[in-house]
């Protein structure tokens, strides 16, 4: 029979039991909040895309409001004005890229000619151009089957366009309050800190709305930069609506990170390949060297005024927002890394940096620089030596 020492020896540690609840509970509260984030990870993007904006058009209602504006109304303005400039490009883009499929499907037969006629010149295939036609216009061809296919679309087309525009209400109602009541909000918040906490906030917010305000000017100034550039070589070829495309090309190529470059030069490739398959090989080669040329030339010294983020940063950051939250997370994760950038740097002491070859920036204008301040300190300059000739006169 065992002793009462053995069965304490024996019994399971309180800890154990512990261990066990903690684990459950933490367990249970993962599911919750897996579940919560299920049904309400759209409206946390609503909000996110809301706060850039609002950080955006933020500088703008303050400068309108120092002039003796209501905040309320030159919101309402600001917002007017970004939403009407959004619509008025998307019904340019959509009215050509329409304008360009009822023309395709109406000469088919020319642009088929054309394209089968380049293939077989450059390439040496042995494309027959009648086969190609009579397989478009054949009933139950692939090409019909597709267009069939497509007509019961329409319906998921519409409300899934009606779902966009609820949601793009939604993002300027949220925009709306955050600016128009952003005094009184960033007051209520600070209510509740000390004072240094108050001005820890007031100067993150602060640095927030610069770097999301200089993220929207560099990239705006590139868009427009890029559009130029894009709309001489549109016009000199001799495309259908060069502003619409080099609109195009500029605002998708600076607002869509990491692949928006592709994408915004596959459409007016692709348009400019159904009329002439030359000019759009000629096109395709400019739009890759006019993103080195914006590469080396234009990106450092317009994000160094603006935004002065490292490029690797930069591309990572896109890539784990695209990853997180898709395209909306792709383009808010280059001003968040910003503004994490600004924050880690301003924190914490900063001390002079030695001189090293590991560490200089420029080479060569170092060496210069030695040289002359050696050359300099060795012979004294004319001026100061005739100066004291003269004094000692």
């Amino acid at each position: 029979m065992d002793s009462a020492p053995d069965r304490l020896h024996d019994r399971m540690p309180r800890w154990v039991w512990k261990a066990a609840a903690i684990f459950w509970l933490g367990a249970i509260g993962a599911l919750a909040v897996r579940q919560v984030w299920a049904n309400l990870h759209s409206l946390f993007i609503l909000l996110l895309v809301a706060l850039f904006l609002s950080l955006a058009i933020e500088p703008g209602v303050n400068r309108l409001a120092r002039r003796g504006w209501r905040r309320g109304t030159a919101t309402t303005v600001i917002l007017l004005g970004v939403l009407l400039a959004f619509l008025v490009f998307v019904i340019a883009i959509g009215a050509l890229v329409g304008q360009q499929i009822a023309e395709l499907l109406g000469n088919s037969e020319k642009y088929v000619n054309n394209t089968v006629r380049f293939l077989n010149d450059n390439f040496h295939t042995k494309i027959d151009a009648t086969k190609v036609i009579d397989s478009i216009n054949d009933p139950n061809g692939p090409v019909k089957r597709f267009i069939d296919s497509q007509k019961g679309k329409v319906v998921d087309v519409s409300v899934a366009a009606l779902g966009l525009l609820v949601q793009t209400l939604s993002v300027m109602l949220f925009t709306f309050y955050l600016v128009a009541d952003g005094p009184k909000m960033r007051r209520s918040i600070c209510s509740r800190l000390r004072p240094d906490r108050q001005k820890r906030v007031l100067d993150t917010w602060e640095l927030a709305i610069d770097k999301t305000g200089g993220y929207l000017y560099s990239r705006a100034l590139l868009a427009l930069l890029s559009a130029i550039f894009h709309w001489v070589v549109l016009q000199s070829l001799g495309t259908q609506a060069p502003v619409a495309l080099a609109l195009w090309v500029g605002v998708v190529s600076q607002f869509l990170p990491v692949v928006g470059t592709y994408i915004a030069g596959a459409l007016p490739v692709v348009i400019m390949f159904i009329d002439s398959p030359t000019k759009a090989l000629v096109l395709l080669v400019f739009v890759v060297l006019y993103q080195q040329l914006e590469n080396y030339l234009f990106l450092p010294r317009i994000t160094a005024r603006t935004m002065d983020l490292h490029p690797a940063i930069a591309f990572g950051s896109a890539i784990a927002g695209g990853a997180v939250l898709g395209a909306v997370g792709a383009i808010l994760a280059i001003p968040g890394a910003a503004m994490v950038q600004a924050l880690v740097s301003a924190a914490g002491a900063r001390h002079e940096v030695i001189e090293s070859d590991l560490t200089a920036l420029a080479p060569t204008v170092t060496r210069r620089v030695r040289r002359k301040a050696r050359t300099a300190a060795e012979d004294p300059p004319p001026e100061e030596t005739s100066a004291g000739d003269d004094g000692d006169a």
